[in-house]
């Protein structure tokens, strides 16, 4: 159960040492510019800074963003959320030195200054007389506009978000702060310099360089750490204080402090990385709301940039099998990304006054964002108010860009909602990153706002019997909510293309709606149905890739680039591919529920329109109607798929499967040994029973399944070696019911190895401990004293699981380890424990699916003083 193999920590080296190495050598390339400029007078022009900005990019942002991923499948919840969100930081920078390269290089540009200069100041009257066939150089100046502004603009979200991240790491230790808290200085003399003179490039520069001395100790330290295991170099261990120092004035009991969180051990929680992000986009955003940004050219990039790091935050929470977080961080990417090339078509590009605000006008996709926006509140009625509240306020940002609002109100109104989403977003950030580092509830979230009870009766989705819930199906996917919303998001957006046809502002206008959502995101969405579990993996997600991606260049780019006759003609043919390929994809979702044949029915139904349309002939009233309809079922879909993943049972119908798989008709098999239900007394004690006897049983814990064996009965213990073919050199831990029964043994524990236990049991921890005389002196366990550890340590664990704590209660201390033949992956339903090894144990206590996906956290407290 919590062997050293199923710790997934120790298959990856330390990722600090590449993440800080790679900040220092960012900060190290900005500070020669900067004293080069303050030297000479002269800021860095054309090349220099092109090639600058692909350093930055390949450095801070490429290397550390390895460094974040690698350290989130380290469970390093901290550097996870620095380094991902200091990638896009780099990134981002990098962006805008090659803008402000590519400026200098530009012809238009560096003949015609003044005309440059000439657009900054052209009024919205002006503009609004403008036509759409005005001439390409008005275009080519927009670009790139308000380049410093943006560039202001997103660095203040940063500043904000480093001096948190500088702030949490002081409760690691005492070399991350001076790193994270010089790169907060730095970045507020790096926006000074932007509109001040060069005293701000030399501070600036003097911070990078102390950012790049800490940089290099911090990753000698570490690199040393990993090289001898134990701490040679000061810094990393010993925090600057203890973060549990938060949570005391909440509260006076440590009850009240918190409960330990459940705890997946096989990945760092994204919640902190996905709120970074929508600080930072809703920041920018909120810039240009108030009209401090002028043009979207480069915001579009900043903004693009962090995108990709929420995404990775979806990702991640898809890893860790959260239903919620993989789709909300998900929708918020896919919003993000919309708006800001929405925005760049509309004002970088410059599409036409009169003609864009029409075009915007018949636009009708964000109302979609707006359902799914009440979707996602639906979702966190079952976790905290804080996610409620911002979801909420998310809410109120979707109908802030309902494009029907008047432009002039529509952007105070957005610049309003996004400035208090925000806030909301900064202290989620807050939140999350210390209590996830903390494993309690230290900073207040607020409770739970529905119970989970009257939620389900809400719904009206009850069972009339406790034991006849629908368990979910194995097809389902923590996914598919976010592969609804997608479709749906696309179809919306698309609705009004035909109507609008004439007007090339909506053409340009929707094409980063129906692209983004229904081609470039649900192309994220196949990648996580490929390792989903799903019987059908992608195939369904990659076939909608390439129908939106070929509406979208047909149906919206097709009109601009005035495609011929043939070319019509190919994608009469390419529709027919995709009509046969859909009958397939009907079948396959005869097999899921009815939910999913519905929509590929009516997919099916909006393909002919597209055949029809590369034809000329197309119904516009059925297409729009399908469209529309289409939607409707994604967002029940979504709703569904959602609600039903959180609580793992089938709440809200989706209809059984029309066609089942054949050969399962026949009288269920006799199992290959007895089971017993967790939630019945009676199931308790036949398992009890049993261990009594020395037998060797699946038990559910806090984490994975386990096969447990009474220490009363050594033998048991050699079987769990034979049952497992397990090499005889790995030790098997032992697991109690409470910290209490260590203390009644009164083992030579020192006081901060006590203070350690207290707070992480019960909890998803195996503690490895000096092995002694005081072990026989833990009732039940003296037999089994040579069977369980090794000569000289024991690793114990107190699982936060009711069911596994009433069992020890009975039984006395069991010896566990993970319930998977030597080598497998762990087992998560009791399913996996009898059909694996059912036929060689003497018995599985039945709990339905496990709170995690992988084992227990092993920490060697052997040298804990030190």
């Amino acid at each position: 159960m919590a062997t050293s193999d199923g710790f997934p920590a120790s298959f990856y080296g330390e990722p600090g040492v590449l993440g800080m190495l790679s900040n220092g050598i960012s900060a190290f390339l900005v500070l020669l510019q900067n004293f080069n400029t303050a030297h000479t007078g002269n800021a860095p022009a054309g090349v220099e800074n092109i090639l600058a900005g692909v350093h930055l990019i390949l450095i801070g942002g490429i290397c550390q963003l390895v460094a974040g991923l690698l350290s989130f499948r380290k469970y390093d919840h901290l550097s996870g959320t620095a380094f991902i969100g200091y990638a896009a930081l780099w990134g981002s920078y990098g962006a805008t030195r090659i803008y402000f390269g590519a400026l200098d290089q530009t012809p238009t540009t560096a003949s015609m200054p003044h005309k440059m200069m000439d657009c900054l100041f052209l009024s919205t009257d002006v503009m609004s007389n403008m036509s759409s066939n005005a001439t390409t150089e008005i275009p080519a100046c927009r670009l790139y506009l308000s380049l410093k502004e943006s560039a202001i603009a997103g660095l203040v979200p940063y500043i904000l978000l480093s001096f948190l991240l500088a702030f949490c790491s002081a409760t690691v230790n005492y070399i991350m702060p001076f790193v994270f808290g010089a790169i907060t200085a730095t970045l507020v003399f790096e926006a000074v310099g932007l509109v001040a003179s060069s005293w701000a490039l030399v501070v600036s520069g003097v911070l990078e360089l102390l950012i790049l001395i800490f940089a290099i100790y911090g990753s000698a330290a570490l690199l040393v750490k990993g090289l001898t295991q134990r701490l040679v170099l000061k810094g990393f261990g010993t925090p600057l204080f203890n973060v549990l120092l938060l949570g005391t004035a909440n509260s006076a009991s440590a009850q009240s402090i918190g409960q330990e969180k459940k705890k997946n051990t096989k990945y760092a929680e994204p919640m902190a990385l996905g709120f970074f992000c929508d600080t930072v986009a809703s920041f920018i955003f909120a810039f240009y709301g108030f009209g401090y940004i002028k043009s979207f050219g480069l915001g579009a990039a900043w903004v693009s940039i962090i995108t990709l790091a929420q995404l990775f935050s979806s990702y991640y929470a898809h890893l860790r099998q959260d239903c919620y977080h993989t789709t909300k961080f998900g929708l918020h990417a896919t919003y993000w990304l919309i708006k800001a090339w929405d925005e760049f078509v509309g004002s970088a590009l410059f599409v036409g006054g009169s003609a864009m605000v029409s075009g915007r006008g018949s636009m009708v996709g964000n109302w979609f964002f707006v359902m799914a926006a009440l979707v996602l509140c639906v979702g966190s009625l079952n976790t905290d108010v804080l996610e409620l509240i911002h979801n909420m306020l998310f809410v109120l940002l979707t109908v802030s860009t309902i494009p029907q609002i008047p432009l002039h109100e529509y952007y105070i109104f957005f610049g309003v909602a996004c400035s208090l989403f925000t806030a909301a977003s900064l202290y989620g950030t807050f939140t999350r990153l210390i209590n996830t580092i903390a494993e309690k509830s230290l900073i207040p979230v607020g409770p739970q706002p529905v119970s989970t009870d009257r939620l389900k009766k809400a719904l009206n989705c009850c069972r009339a019997k406790h034991g006849d819930q629908e368990t979910l199906p194995q097809t389902d996917q923590a996914s598919d909510a976010l592969f609804y919303l997608l479709n749906g998001v696309a179809a919306l957006s698309a609705l009004h293309g035909s109507v609008s046809s004439t007007n090339q502002s909506f053409l340009h206008l929707t094409v980063p709606w129906v692209l983004i959502s229904g081609a470039i995101i649900q192309a994220y969405v196949s990648r996580l149905q490929v390792t989903g579990g799903g019987r059908f993996g992608s195939v369904i997600s990659s076939i909608y890739v390439a129908v939106w991606a070929t509406w979208t260049w047909f149906r919206f780019a097709g009109n601009l680039l005035q495609l011929s006759t043939e070319a019509s003609y190919a994608f009469t043919a390419g529709a027919i591919a995709l009509l046969v390929i859909n009958v397939f994809v009907m079948l396959i979702a005869a097999y899921r529920n009815l939910v999913l044949l519905f929509l590929t029915a009516v997919m099916e139904v909006v393909l002919v329109c597209f055949l029809l349309s590369t034809l000329k002939r197309l119904p516009y009233e059925l297409e729009m109607a399908m469209l529309a309809l289409f939607s409707t079922i994604c967002i029940y879909g979504a709703l569904a798929s959602l609600m039903n993943f959180i609580f793992s049972q089938r709440l809200l119908p989706m209809g059984p499967p029309l066609i089942k798989q054949g050969g399962k008709q026949e009288s269920a098999p006799e199992l290959p040994c007895p089971v017993a239900n967790s939630r019945l007394t009676s199931g308790l004690l036949k398992i009890a029973g049993l261990l009594e006897e020395g037998g060797v049983c699946g038990i559910p814990t806090d984490t994975v399944y386990a096969l447990a064996a009474s220490c009363k009965n050594p033998q048991a213990i050699e079987k769990i070696y034979n049952i497992k073919d397990r090499p005889a050199e790995k030790p098997i831990c032992i697991c109690i019911s409470n910290v209490e029964q260590l203390v009644a043994a009164k083992p030579p524990f020192s006081p901060l190895l006590w203070e350690f236990m207290r707070n992480v049991y019960p909890g998803g921890i195996s503690c490895i401990v000096s092995k002694g005389d005081w072990l026989f002196k833990l009732v039940g366990v003296g037999p089994a004293y040579d069977r369980v550890g090794t000569r000289d340590s024991i690793m114990i664990r107190v699982p936060d699981h009711t069911v596994t704590g009433h069992l020890c209660n009975i039984t006395g201390p069991l010896a566990i380890t993970s319930a998977n033949p030597s080598g497998e992956p762990d087992s998560t339903h009791h399913s996996m424990v009898i059909n694996r090894l059912g036929h060689k144990i003497q018995g599985v206590l039945c709990d339905g699916d496990s709170n995690e996906v992988v084992a227990s956290t092993v920490v060697n407290c052997l040298k804990i003083d030190e």
